[in-house]
């Protein structure tokens, strides 16, 4: 904003002591920016809510342009494995002191501890704000406050509707003997539905301490946040740990029991799955430890293949994911015009990131929605 038009006068009210808290912790400290994804049809396919309405503005500025926006005030970032984007130093610090010292240089006053109290419209379609201990006014507002409630509240108040707002990416508690006993087992490649549901994943799967988590259940429960929430978090899934259809499965399983006849059942794998979880569902399908292939009848063939390709778990509850807890919630994306990120409701109104009824799965995707808007709503407002 400073740097398109560098005779407005700009400044950043923060409630806390020091600024930039979520950036510091995200990506165990290591900052996920963004990630590897370049298309726009494809990125906006990881926002349960916000789809839709993130196309236009992706078109506008979106990865490449959060990279080059980077690259060009000295910080290089990479690429991992599965996409995810962190600046080259592995520290959170470096995209911190980023932010800071383009403040400083484009003469953005950030004013510490800060705690707005209080939004009144003027009649010249300004805005004046109340904090515990001083009041400020202005011509234009940008509201940044993430998943702030008490914000949410203060947009009410203003005539804004705000979706309820409840948690997403969350794990799931499972009680369960067949995965008591493995956690830090990871089933590579699995699908996962929720019963009663069209909520479906696919992905890699972890067994926890205290149930399940990794991409496949943390998809769901971002795609999943409503309808879990109305469910109280207590729920059916059910698991295809191999991917293949039970039919397919149960015939592979007929040809190890003719080519595999002498060996142990619980000592050979198969599927590629870890044999922690392969020992487990086969004891689940009532298969003795020492039987062998060969000993196998027709129901505990047709039992081993329904673990193997339709295991139903029951959810009991869900545990935060980490420290980045996300919400599902906030203003109502319908009273937002997202050419500019303003409010359809009051001129000079706008909005960046999760304080929109905007969230996404894991993965750096949160934070490429608060720069998107960030830059479409600075445009805006520099104009």
């Amino acid at each position: 904003m400073a740097e398109q038009n560098p005779s407005l006068k700009i400044a950043i009210l923060e409630k806390a002591k020091e600024g930039l808290q979520k950036v510091k912790i995200s990506g165990g400290g290591r900052c996920n920016v963004t990630h590897a994804e370049f298309i726009p049809q494809e990125l906006v396919t990881n926002y349960p809510r916000g789809e839709k309405e993130l196309l236009g503005p992706f078109h506008q500025f979106m990865t490449g342009d959060t990279i080059e926006w980077f690259e060009k005030r000295g910080v290089e970032l990479k690429i991992e494995d599965d996409g995810r984007m962190f600046p080259i130093t592995d520290s959170s610090k470096t995209i911190v002191d980023c932010f800071l010292n383009e403040a400083k240089k484009h003469h953005v006053e950030v004013f510490y501890s800060k705690n707005v109290s209080k939004i009144i419209p003027t009649d010249n379609l300004g805005f004046k704000l109340e904090t515990t201990d001083e009041k400020f006014s202005c011509k234009k507002l940008l509201i940044a406050t993430g998943s702030s409630v008490k914000f949410w509240k203060l947009l009410e108040n203003l005539g804004h509707t705000i979706s309820k707002p409840v948690p997403s990416l969350f794990t799931f508690d499972i009680k369960d003997k067949r995965i008591k006993d493995i956690p830090g087992v990871v089933a590579q490649q699995v699908s996962v539905k929720v019963l009663g549901t069209d909520l479906y994943s696919e992905g890699p799967l972890l067994i926890t301490h205290v149930g399940m988590s990794a991409p496949a259940i943390l998809k769901l429960s971002a795609f999943g946040a409503v309808e879990l929430a109305k469910r109280n978090y207590l729920f059916d899934i059910e698991i295809n740990f191999i991917n293949d259809t039970y039919e397919n499965c149960l015939n592979k399983l007929k040809l190890f029991k003719h080519d595999l006849a002498k060996k142990l059942v619980l000592k050979s794998a198969q599927f590629h799955l870890p044999k922690r979880l392969w020992k487990q569902l086969v004891l689940a399908a009532d298969i003795e430890t020492e039987a062998r292939w060969a000993d196998l009848n027709k129901s505990q063939l047709e039992g081993l293949a329904a673990q193997l390709t339709q295991a139903v778990f029951h959810v009991s509850g869900k545990s935060t994911f980490k420290d980045e807890f996300v919400t599902a919630g906030g203003v109502d994306l319908k009273e937002v015009n997202f050419k500019t990120f303003e409010s359809k409701l009051f001129p000079n109104l706008y909005f960046a990131g999760e304080v929109l009824n905007i969230d996404a799965v894991t993965g750096g995707f949160n934070f490429q929605n608060a720069w998107t808007g960030a830059y479409i709503s600075a445009k805006a407002i520099a104009k």
